[in-house]
């Protein structure tokens, strides 16, 4: 399915891009983050397990168990603390 993925802050510095439209066989967003680990060093840095990243569906804070659909927007970026 085709799907846009947004990179955020952190992550997108280390992977090198702010967005992409790419084809997935990804169901879930844990399926969908184990896919873009495999792609390269920037990306398995970027979103390693056991790194704390967010995931946002639909511009929707969601968790990895989280369903994919055709044209969704999923977006990756750190945790954020504020004052």
């Amino acid at each position: 399915m085709k799907i846009t993925v947004k990179y955020f802050a952190s992550v997108r510095e280390a992977i090198g891009q702010g967005s992409e439209s790419l084809d997935t066989a990804a169901t879930t967003l844990s399926g969908l983050r184990d896919e873009l680990i495999t792609r390269g060093p920037a990306y398995a840095e970027a979103l390693a397990r056991g790194k704390a990243v967010r995931l946002a569906l639909d511009q929707v804070m969601s968790d990895e168990s989280a369903a994919l659909s055709e044209g969704a927007e999923v977006a990756f970026f750190p945790p954020v603390t504020g004052g």
